[in-house]
């Protein structure tokens, strides 16, 4: 392994700890604030990003700017829903179950790309879809346990960065990071706004820290995860992602004296495995791989491969 690829792998690995950080935080507000503030600031203070998304010949306006205006109001759409259901999921799941069900996405992500893509899709990646929703059921139990609006948060989270990805893929290189990840701030800042405007609460000094945690952490993990991409191929620091599932039973067990049963061990390995064949038949067909399947906000441009020139900093 170059040193090149082993610094992109390290990144990746921090960039990932971030974001469960990021989630962990969101979590410690604990539902005292609704999904759609928590959401808002959490986008607000993801701007901290914007300079070192920019490259050194963007324009400020590029945040707005696309090479498809119907897909990028789509992504602006998805990633304001995604934002409020992946904050929704984290207060009511254990960080554990929240991650579990969002890393449904590469199951959600090969049968769009079957269905609006068109692409080819084979046995094992078809068997790696399966194996997910096996794993899915193992952690519901439909009939054995009572579901929550914290669950149906989580599989739309997932699908939701799903679309992001697909989006990508369908609008190609061609389309500026800039602009990817500014459709995913703006959605979020405007469809939040929105909504929270008749039940805004004003944060006290404990939930701004927590906001900004929130926001500021997952700022840095998609700093983080665009230089790990410039460093290694997108295939090698995909797998990475799976770490934060080991800070979601940490956090889990330390901080919010979650409990994890043999089903939900069994449902996360499935649901992992599903994942981790579908990173491997995608890196063997040389599909533009996702850096990111559960960051607790979808503003990160899911799909960002580096670009030639440097970034601003």
């Amino acid at each position: 392994m170059s040193d090149s690829t082993l610094k992109g792998i390290l990144l990746a690995f921090a960039a990932f700890a971030a974001y469960a950080w990021s989630d962990a935080s969101v979590k410690l507000i604990e539902g005292q604030l609704s999904p759609f503030q928590s959401a808002f600031f959490g986008a607000l203070f993801g701007l901290a990003a914007l300079p070192f998304i920019r490259k050194r010949n963007d324009d400020w306006r590029d945040i707005i700017r696309t090479t498809n205006r119907p897909l990028w109001i789509l992504r602006f759409i998805s990633s304001g829903l995604g934002a409020i259901t992946s904050v929704t999921a984290f207060t009511y799941l254990s960080m554990a179950e929240a991650f579990a069900l969002i890393f449904l996405l590469p199951a959600f992500v090969t049968i769009m790309s079957v269905l609006f893509l068109k692409e080819q899709v084979g046995i094992k990646r078809w068997s790696a879809v399966i194996i997910g929703f096996a794993g899915v059921l193992v952690i519901l139990r439909p009939g054995f346990r009572e579901l929550s609006t914290g669950h149906f948060a989580a599989i739309v989270a997932g699908l939701c960065g799903a679309i992001s990805i697909v989006i990508f893929r369908a609008m190609g290189p061609s389309e500026k990071n800039i602009s990817l990840y500014g459709a995913g701030l703006l959605g979020t800042l405007v469809i939040c706004g929105v909504a929270m405007a008749k039940t805004f609460t004003p944060p006290d000094m404990e939930q701004w820290m927590f906001l900004a945690g929130y926001g500021l952490l997952g700022a840095l993990a998609n700093v983080l995860v665009m230089y790990a991409a410039k460093y290694a191929p997108a295939a090698v620091i995909g797998p990475t992602q799976y770490s934060q599932m080991l800070w979601a039973i940490l956090f889990g067990y330390l901080i919010f004296g979650d409990k994890i049963d043999g089903w939900m061990f069994v449902g996360i390995a499935l649901i992992i495995g599903s994942g981790l064949l579908t990173l491997i038949r995608e890196r063997q067909r040389h599909v533009p791989l996702p850096t990111s399947v559960a960051a607790a906000d979808q503003n990160v441009a899911v799909a960002m491969t580096p670009q030639d020139d440097t970034s601003k900093t």
